[in-house]
C-alpha cells in the first residue's frame, strides 16, 4: 500500500510538472508582425519547446490590454510610445525591454495600379488619389497611422489629403482596404507589401520623414511563465533575428 502511495505521488508530481511545463507563453505582437512571428513560433516549436500562443492587433489596442490586466508574457510594439506607456505604469519586467526590430514606410496600390507617386516635398496624394481614398492604420493612436501621419505632415501634403483618410484599426486592416480595391492607395510597412501578392509599392517614404520605426519587445512583470523569457531571448539572439530578416525587417 505504501509503495503504491509513494507511485501514485510520483506520478501525479510528474504530471503536474509536465502540465507546467506545457503551458505555452503568450506574445502580444503588433499586426504587421503576423508572418515573421509565426515562423518564429514554429523554430521555437521545432527545438523542443512548446509553441507560443500568438495574439496579433494593433499596438494601440494591445498595450491598453495588458494595461487592463489581460494575461500574457511578452509584448511587441511596432513603436516605443506604447511600450513607455506600459513602462511608465510599471507593468515591464525590469531588464527585459530592448529594440527588436526596424522597418519601412510605404504608399502601396492594388497590383494592376498604374499609379506611381514620387514622395517628396510638395507631393499632392488628392491628385493621384483622383477621388478615392487613402487607407491607413488610425493615425491618432496606431503606430503605422502615426509614422504614415507625420510623413505625410513633413512633405506637406498631410492637409489636403486628410478628408480623404480611411482610418483602419491596424495597418493590416489599411493593407486589405487597398488588396481589395476598396481604396486605390493606402499607407503600410514595407514588410507588409512584401507579404501580400495583391498590392505593389507606388512609392517610399523617406527615412527622415517619420519617426525612426522601432519595434521594442518587453517581458511583462506579471508573467510567471519561464518559457516567456526564454522566447524572448531566442528572438533577440542571431538565430531569431534572422527569421525576421526574412520576412524584410531590419534588426537591432
Amino acid at each position: 500500500m505504501k509503495r503504491w502511495l509513494l507511485w501514485l505521488f510520483a506520478l501525479l508530481t510528474l504530471a503536474g510538472t509536465a502540465t507546467a511545463q506545457s503551458k505555452p507563453p503568450v506574445v502580444l505582437a503588433a499586426a504587421s508582425l503576423q508572418e515573421s512571428m509565426n515562423a518564429a513560433a514554429d523554430a521555437w516549436a521545432k527545438r523542443g519547446h512548446v509553441r507560443p500562443t500568438l495574439s496579433f492587433a494593433a499596438s494601440s489596442a494591445l498595450a491598453r490590454q495588458v494595461a487592463a490586466g489581460a494575461p500574457a508574457d511578452l509584448f511587441v510594439s511596432a513603436d516605443v510610445e506604447w511600450m513607455d506607456d506600459l513602462y511608465r505604469r510599471g507593468l515591464l519586467a525590469p531588464g527585459s525591454r530592448t529594440n527588436l526590430l526596424g522597418n519601412r514606410l510605404v504608399l502601396v496600390a492594388p497590383v494592376d495600379s498604374k499609379i506611381r507617386v514620387a514622395l517628396r516635398p510638395g507631393v499632392d496624394l488628392s491628385r493621384a488619389l483622383n477621388g478615392g481614398r487613402l487607407a491607413m492604420a488610425d493615425p491618432d493612436a496606431v503606430p503605422a497611422g502615426r509614422y504614415g501621419k507625420a510623413a505625410l505632415t513633413r512633405l506637406g501634403a498631410w492637409d489636403r489629403v486628410a478628408p480623404s483618410v480611411v482610418r483602419a484599426e491596424n495597418v493590416r486592416a489599411a493593407l486589405a482596404l487597398v488588396e481589395r480595391g476598396a481604396a486605390p492607395m493606402g499607407i503600410v510597412y514595407a514588410t507588409d507589401a512584401k507579404a501580400s501578392a495583391k498590392v505593389r509599392v507606388v512609392g517610399i517614404f523617406p527615412a527622415a520623414s517619420h519617426p525612426p520605426i522601432v519595434y521594442p519587445i518587453a517581458r511583462l512583470k506579471a508573467s510567471r511563465n519561464v518559457d516567456g523569457e526564454r522566447f524572448r531571448r531566442f528572438l533577440t539572439s542571431p538565430a531569431g533575428k534572422a527569421i525576421f530578416v526574412r520576412y524584410g525587417f531590419s534588426t537591432r
